[in-house]
């Protein structure tokens, strides 16, 4: 699918991996629609890109929040072609610490964002795509999740958070081959560890050690590697129903 002209929702897109996807989009000739909480970065964003971007304020674990933004950007776009699923929480708690067990209703929140959250909006993007036109290749939509290395090697205190993210990469498949029917495409990307956000307040001689665990090359990933990314999935036809590893060989250690 050609990004020129097409459409965009990225949820998380107001920073990090999502923020970097809004700006190739947008630098590619698309349109994006940020679905986020985070007002003020978005704002900021928005200033910054012109018109070619609006934000809408969407929690994407609430069914009338997704439905009511994903008809904001037709209704402002024309169109929804692309969904890109970065929204997304960490959490790094151990199943039994010091005071206990892990709270119950802590693990369900990770599970609830990362999780029921990315499944919300693919299914209610997939009933917006499935009306397009086809193009060429018979495609009406692509679907791009993000999952994470600790889908595979989860460190401790990540039981919450990998079983977010292998979720998201076993719906994967199952997922793609159902809407294979309507034209719409499924693709998740395994980020390593990345330059995001969640990293920003860590000490750099922190960052610089985590850097050096990655094979080659040894250094966090950037925000737009994953961008650069998710644009070619957007653009190859062949790439459905897949995980792609993006972690420069890394293999997460137990801790």
């Amino acid at each position: 699918m050609d990004i020129k002209n097409a459409v965009a929702a990225v949820t998380g897109g107001a920073s990090g991996l999502g923020e970097a996807t809004v700006r190739r989009f947008v630098a590619a000739g698309g349109k994006a629609a940020i679905l986020d909480l985070a007002e003020e970065n978005a704002r900021k964003l928005i200033d910054e890109l012109g018109g070619n971007v609006i934000f809408i304020g969407t929690d994407v674990t609430e069914e009338h929040s997704v439905r009511s933004a994903l008809d904001s950007a037709v209704a402002t776009f024309g169109a929804l072609h692309v969904v890109v699923n970065c929204a997304g929480i960490a959490s790094a708690e151990r199943v039994l610490g010091k005071k206990g067990p892990m709270p119950l209703e802590n693990f369900e929140r990770v599970i609830r964002v990362n999780l029921v959250g990315t499944f919300n909006v693919i299914r209610l993007a997939a009933e917006k795509m499935a009306r397009n036109e086809p193009n060429a290749e018979g495609e009406r939509g692509v679907i791009v999740n993000t999952a994470s290395a600790a889908a595979f090697e989860g460190q401790i205190g990540q039981a919450a958070y990998s079983a977010s993210k292998g979720g998201v990469v076993s719906m994967t498949l199952p997922i793609a081959r159902e809407l294979a029917a309507f034209g719409i495409r499924v693709v998740t990307v395994a980020p390593g560890i990345f330059d995001t956000p969640m990293f920003g307040s860590l000490p750099d001689n922190v960052r610089e050690g985590l850097g050096k665990i990655v094979p080659f090359p040894s250094r966090l990933g950037r925000p737009e590697e994953f961008a650069l990314l998710v644009e070619a999935i957007v653009a190859n036809p062949m790439l459905n129903g897949t995980t792609i590893r993006l972690d420069g060989g890394l293999r997460m250690p137990p801790r």
